[in-house]
């Protein structure tokens, strides 16, 4: 059975992006957050639907798509990693 787990900068691109939209939008803020830790959930079952990045070989690393947001994760064996996270219009 596969198990999910939270990178540190992962976790830190979660508080940036909440920091980010709070003073704005608090609702918006707590809306997009649990939308974005529970989204992955779906990951534990189809790891696959993601489309590869081949620029991380030979690590398996994917993009999933949570509306706006692009999250970067990693498969090792039946671990799925969460890696980084950005808004779509975001610069990195």
């Amino acid at each position: 059975m596969q198990k999910l787990y939270w990178t540190e900068k992962a976790n830190s691109d979660l508080l940036r992006l909440y920091e980010f939209l709070f003073p704005v939008n608090p609702k918006a803020a707590i809306e997009v957050v649990n939308k974005l830790t529970t989204a992955p959930d779906i990951l534990l079952e189809q790891c696959r639907i993601g489309e590869q990045l081949f620029e991380y070989e030979p690590r398996e690393v994917r993009k999933f798509l949570v509306g706006k947001y692009e999250m970067h994760y990693e498969i090792q064996n039946d671990n799925i990693i969460i890696l980084r996270i950005w808004h779509t219009k975001e610069d990195r």
